[in-house]
């Protein structure tokens, strides 16, 4: 056996092939002395055949195959002819380089060749691809191409994935792996509210993880499986329809990216995503600007909406302090209601009689810039465009063509659908002052398919190519992605936006659930995060303003609701969050963020370090049952160095009576690192609805 090894600055892998044999995955894990024994570390971790197995003990490897034995799941499907085939792959070359290791593979009867690429990136990121090439006279069909096939480390023994459906996104659930493993596939022709393409694998007994996604904005497959010796395979894969992929005679095709990340525990295991998206993801992370605070229309006025109470709208957000007014959906066409309008994107005199540029003319005269909602992709029974255009949805000849939300899909394969959207979208940016728009996606693909078949992995390539299309005309454009809220984050996405909308639920304390989640895969920054009105339009909640502020300050903050609404008194408290947020911004977008766990269930935190300053917020959302909740302990920081400790006001009025040394707090504790860690700070969080931001400062000398 042959080995190769791919170091990044805090962790090793070590890949070890047979050529003409098979290659394989012999350790992940925290970075190995330079001149490891790479067989002894082989011998030390295989085992000898047992009774049950074939007499050549099969190998999945990194591109599991069927032959050999090998019971689980393969990496490639294909068929010729209509009838599928089995391959028989070997390596004939392995390099390994500074950052990236190569192997390729030729099948032993067949015309075929394949790639795989694994090449470290910024946080120690692997991004794993596959190449898939026909060097035969036939066409093949592509049922599956695996993007990343990852033999699991055996010491990794659970799975957390992450399930949800719409307002109720990215729900956590941790389990053994168990004898059947696990398995998650999305038919939305978009990744959808499930969250399967993104996963953590961890120790039963311990604090080290992997991490894992799939860079693509269509459909995913995602498969663990566990064979009776113990051994997992982890695939994830664009999910495909039969058909929908035709590699021609001396053609290839390569799979979206995946992407998987060692760390020793979880918040490391975020800090290593947000520098890859930080560094690597983000379009125009060199010209990154900070992050405005918006208001958006939608929860204050909806459809009902003219000019008068758009300016009234605007004036009350300026004196907030908000930096973007953002107008969503109802300003086009005759979109008075969700039933009508949707592809016709001109500005509706009954709504802006005076035009567009005059209410920008309003907005930016107090101080804000403009942004605007769009939904491209979709188009409206009801419209002008369908009316002119029926075949350019998505649809099967002959079929009824089902709605969802009233509405249809544009087939974007079209060239003309493309060019027709680009043009409608290039000319409002052209003829307007538009600073920000906000892309959505509230519709599911049903059917992805067109008069040539299955139609959805195509859809996502042509989005693709529209936004950069769009982007490389208009770069000063900010885009922020959303689809019914988290139905469709991903990095294929994020790589052509700035930020994403995470959930259509403002509703603070599931919004603390669901901010956390995503942000153990995103930076803070890309997290749209507002503060919604009281009573929550979905969940019927009344929430504090206070506690609605700082669940929305960790993040990328707004507003969603009608200041003319509040009271004087919350609309200082509103106002004052605002405030810290610019203040504080530089650490939230730009730090390493630490998750700080507690004995309470009920008490969740987080804590973003910067430079020699940080900021944490400690919420409390339940009655709990102590009147003395356990200490905040904090994390991330230096044991033997001094911090200066206060608490960001407001604080929160029924809580802070109970607040012991409010002066101090106030004036600030000095307190080690080793303290702040071990034994924490003493907060009032008994009542729920409770946050307390926290403020540190290293004292250096």
């Amino acid at each position: 056996m042959q080995y190769a090894r791919l170091d990044g600055e805090t962790v090793t892998l070590v890949v070890g092939f047979v050529p003409d044999g098979h290659a394989d995955l012999l350790y992940c894990g925290p970075r190995l002395d330079p001149v490891e024994d790479l067989a002894a570390l082989r011998a030390s971790g295989s085992f000898g055949a047992h009774e049950s197995q074939p007499d050549a003990p099969p190998v999945g490897g990194l591109l599991p195959e069927r032959k050999d034995g090998f019971a689980g799941p393969p990496a490639v499907e294909l068929r010729y002819g209509g009838r599928q085939f089995s391959t028989d792959f070997r390596p004939v070359r392995c390099e390994a380089n500074a950052d990236r290791l190569t192997i390729e593979f030729a099948d032993a009867g067949a015309p075929l060749s394949a790639e795989l690429e694994w090449r470290i990136h910024a946080g120690d990121v692997i991004v794993s691809r596959v190449k898939l090439n026909n060097g035969g006279d036939r066409e093949i069909a592509v049922d599956r191409l695996a993007s990343l096939a990852l033999p699991v480390p055996p010491r990794f023994d659970r799975i957390t994935s992450y399930a949800g459906r719409w307002a109720g996104e990215m729900r956590e659930d941790e389990r053994g792996m168990g004898a059947h493993g696990f398995a998650s596939r999305s038919r939305r022709g978009k990744p959808g509210f499930d969250g399967g393409n993104w996963l953590i694998l961890g120790e039963a007994g311990g604090d080290a993880v992997i991490g894992m996604h799939l860079v693509w904005s269509g459909d995913y497959e995602t498969v663990l499986e566990v064979d009776a010796d113990g051994r997992a395979m982890l695939m994830i894969a664009a999910a495909l329809e039969a058909g929908e992929m035709v590699i021609p005679p001396g053609g290839h095709c390569t799979t979206p990216a995946a992407v998987f990340a060692y760390a020793a525990d979880r918040s490391m295991l975020a800090q290593s995503f947000h520098r890859y998206v930080r560094e690597t993801i983000l379009p125009d992370r060199r010209n990154w600007r900070a992050r405005k605070v918006h208001l958006n229309s939608w929860e204050a006025i909806g459809f009902d909406m003219d000019a008068a109470k758009l300016i009234a709208l605007a004036e009350e957000a300026a004196t907030l302090g908000v930096e973007r007014f953002v107008l969503d959906d109802g300003w086009f066409g005759s979109r008075r209601n969700d039933r009508s309008s949707l592809g016709d994107w001109t500005v509706s005199a009954d709504v802006l009689p005076e035009g567009l540029d005059s209410l920008i003319d309003r907005i930016e005269g107090l101080g804000m810039d403009f942004g605007l909602w769009v939904e491209p992709e979709m188009i409206s029974p009801d419209s002008d465009l369908y009316r002119a255009h029926p075949d350019w949805c998505l649809h099967e000849p002959r079929r009824e063509r089902p709605t969802q939300r009233h509405q249809l899909v544009l087939d974007l394969s079209q060239p003309a659908v493309t060019d027709h959207l680009f043009g409608c979208l290039d000319a409002l940016l052209s003829a307007h002052r538009i600073a920000h728009l906000k892309w959505d996606h509230n519709r599911d693909l049903f059917p992805a398919a067109n008069i040539h078949g299955p139609a959805g992995y195509d859809q996502t390539l042509a989005l693709y190519a529209l936004i950069d299309r769009l982007r490389a005309k208009h770069r000063d454009v900010e885009i922020e992605s959303c689809s019914s809220g988290g139905g469709r984050i991903d990095f294929g996405i994020l790589s052509r936006t700035h930020r994403v909308w995470t959930s259509d639920n403002n509703d603070a304390i599931e919004r603390l659930r669901i901010n956390a989640a995503w942000a153990q895969f995103l930076p803070l920054e890309v997290i749209g995060s507002h503060v919604g009105p009281s009573a929550n339009p979905i969940t019927g909640r009344r929430l504090d303003m206070d506690f609605r502020a700082k669940a929305a300050l960790f993040g990328h903050m707004g507003v969603e609701a009608d200041p003319g609404a509040m009271t004087d008194a919350e609309r200082a408290v509103l106002r004052a969050h605002i405030a810290l947020y610019k203040d504080w911004r530089a650490v939230l977008h730009g730090g390493a963020l630490f998750r700080l766990d507690h004995p309470d269930p009920g008490v969740s935190g987080l804590l973003a370090w910067h430079d020699a300053s940080g900021l944490a917020l400690a919420t409390q959302s339940r009655f709990a049952p102590n009147h003395d909740v356990a200490p905040v302990r904090l994390a991330g920081l230096d044991p033997a160095k001094r911090y200066r400790v206060t608490l960001p006001e407001p604080w929160p009025g029924k809580a802070s009576r109970y607040l012991a040394d409010a002066d101090g707090w106030r004036a600030g504790h000095i307190l080690s690192g080793r303290v702040l860690m071990e034994r924490g700070i003493a907060l009032p969080l008994a009542h729920p609805e409770t946050g307390w931001l926290i403020a540190l400062e290293r004292m250096d000398r």
